[in-house]
């Protein structure tokens, strides 16, 4: 792969990162859209700036990291609205906006509540009244979204071949000559099940090898009876 070929793969992953982060943004935009109708017509004293939904989140910190936009939001209804007004009204307001509406009920430590759940585009809308409280909950988030394509970790360049070590060394039985850390390949993390991140247990985040530290080479005549073992051509 040449230098103009790793232009146009960052270019397109550019390409992609940006499109994603665009479809999010327009994610959370409609939600907080959608939150803010059902808030004002459903509860009293609104306080619109405990609604925050300026920044996506971290949903999934698997490689690649997952984000969305999600947020949650307690106001009361007015006293004259009960709980099952309140529920009606709310999946009333949700169908005409085009989502798909279930309703059920949830019993929470001895308190009854009706449980309104919405669903559309992947973002999902869960709404909880009660006869026994005047508190209604609102919790909204988006589809989780990769913003950034996985791409296959790269082999940093070798610090020394067999072409370049120097007279009286040897190539670094560990690395062979790469001079970084062969258990995370120089990153100083590995990818543990499933698919998150881990500090390297070999270089502990120092990333070269622990053996030859990061030299990719050994000096013959300081290696141990065990490491010449690595090495039965030598004398």
């Amino acid at each position: 792969m040449g230098p103009g070929d790793t232009f146009r793969e960052q270019g397109a992953d550019v390409d992609r990162t940006s499109k994603a982060r665009g479809e999010l943004d327009r994610l959370g935009r409609s939600l907080r859209v959608q939150l803010i109708a059902l808030i004002t017509d459903l509860t009293v004293r609104v306080h619109l700036r405990r609604l925050s939904l300026d920044e996506p989140k971290v949903a999934d910190p698997r490689e690649p990291l997952r984000y969305h936009y999600s947020t949650s939001y307690q106001g009361n209804r007015p006293a004259t609205a009960t709980a099952a007004e309140t529920a009606s009204r709310a999946t009333a307001l949700l169908r005409a906006a085009g989502w798909d509406v279930t309703v059920s009920q949830e019993d929470d430590d001895g308190i009854l509540w009706t449980v309104i759940v919405a669903r559309r585009d992947g973002s999902d809308i869960r709404i909880l009244t009660s006869e026994d409280t005047h508190a209604v909950s609102f919790r909204g988030q988006t589809p989780v979204v990769a913003l950034c394509p996985q791409r296959p970790a790269q082999e940093p360049e070798p610090v020394r071949t067999p072409e370049t070590v120097v007279p009286g060394y040897v190539l670094c039985y560990e690395c062979e000559g790469s001079g970084w850390c062969p258990g995370c390949a120089g990153r100083g993390w590995v990818l543990a099940p499933p698919q998150r991140k881990s500090r390297c247990a070999e270089c502990h985040t120092r990333k070269i090898c622990p053996i030859c530290r990061g030299q990719g080479q050994l000096s013959a005549s300081q290696l141990s009876p065990y490491q010449r073992g690595y090495y039965p051509g030598l004398e």
